[in-house]
């Protein structure tokens, strides 16, 4: 995404350069998974990639322009992980009730496999505008692959509303999954382990769209 001003980032060309930087966007990923954007400071990036300041201003001139660099790499992540709702052929092979409950856990697998670097963003994302814009960008791309997959199925019936009404359904079984990873197991609804959790997360969503 390109960025005007102090929020530019300046690609490295040569492969030493890329390497660095790689190791400065893995370095920037850890220390939010670690303690947020409270954690990660210039000098907290510098140490852990185990590079010099100037590595990193010869690419930005702002920790700004740093951490949503770091934040698009943690989403990049997530976003390899959603093509797994990309791949038509295989959804298309399977009943609407099974589409559901695979659909909803590999959305629930995603949570788990990001947890640690989701909880931070979506912690700041009240406070930090750039982060929230971002984020709701990404969440409808996910809503999107996700309800082209269970749209996918085979659906018994003619009904007319399937597409908003798995809009619908995603929109619930991602706010229960973020509930549930920032404010914990019992915070919202009776506290019962993870595989229990999506369970019921995969009923609900089952009942609600095989009216």
């Amino acid at each position: 995404m390109t960025q005007p001003g102090d929020l530019a980032i300046n690609p490295p060309r040569q492969e030493r350069s890329r390497q660095a930087w790689a190791r400065i966007l893995d370095a920037g990923v850890a220390l939010v998974e670690e303690g947020g954007y409270e954690a990660f400071t210039i000098a907290a990036v510098c140490e852990r990639a185990q590079v010099a300041p100037r590595a990193l201003y010869d690419r930005t001139s702002s920790k700004e322009a740093l951490f949503l660099a770091v934040y698009e790499h943690g989403i990049a992540r997530m976003l390899a992980d959603q093509e797994v709702f990309t791949r038509q052929e295989r959804w298309a092979a399977l009943a609407g009730r099974e589409a559901i409950d695979r659909a909803v856990r590999e959305l629930a697998a995603i949570f788990d496999r990001h947890a640690r670097f989701l909880k931070q963003v979506v912690l700041l994302s009240g406070a930090h505008s750039e982060v929230r814009w971002r984020g709701r960008e990404h969440v409808r791309r996910l809503a999107d692959h996700f309800g082209g997959a269970v749209t996918a199925a085979q659906w018994p019936g003619t009904r007319t509303d399937l597409a908003e009404a798995v809009q619908w359904c995603f929109s619930t079984v991602f706010s229960g999954l973020v509930l549930r990873l920032v404010y914990g197991s019992d915070f919202a609804a009776p506290d019962v382990d993870d595989a229990g959790y999506v369970d019921r997360l995969v009923l609900t969503a089952q009942r609600y769209l095989l009216v």
